[in-house]
């Protein structure tokens, strides 16, 4: 399961309400290979389910994971930060070993 912090939620629903989406869209979470790390998140909306996708909702927000993905990802915890050190989604993943600086790959 993934987990989403009230900052980060309130960004989601920021974004959906922009771009005009209704409540068929979800919240895709992926990894992909590339980054320093070796791996790396990948987050975009989308509204047609896939063969193998597995759902979570947190706050109402709900989560799409493919299986591959959900292997890596089990357990995290989704945050937004918009401080003076960065803006962002960060993902805050007990599966992780490394992560790179910048924070967008990871290793297991």
């Amino acid at each position: 399961m993934i987990t989403i912090t009230d900052k980060a939620k309130s960004k989601i629903d920021q974004l959906m309400e922009e771009a005009q989406m209704d409540t068929t869209y979800f919240l895709r979470v992926s990894v992909k290979g590339g980054g320093c790390s070796g791996l790396s998140y990948n987050l975009d909306f989308d509204n047609e389910e896939n063969a193998g996708d597995q759902f979570f909702e947190d706050k109402g927000i709900r989560i799409a994971l493919d299986m591959k993905s959900f292997l890596y990802l089990a357990g995290t915890e989704l945050d937004f930060t918009d401080g003076l050190n960065g803006k962002g989604f960060n993902f805050n993943n007990p599966n992780a070993s490394r992560s790179c600086g910048c924070g967008e790959s990871f290793s297991v």
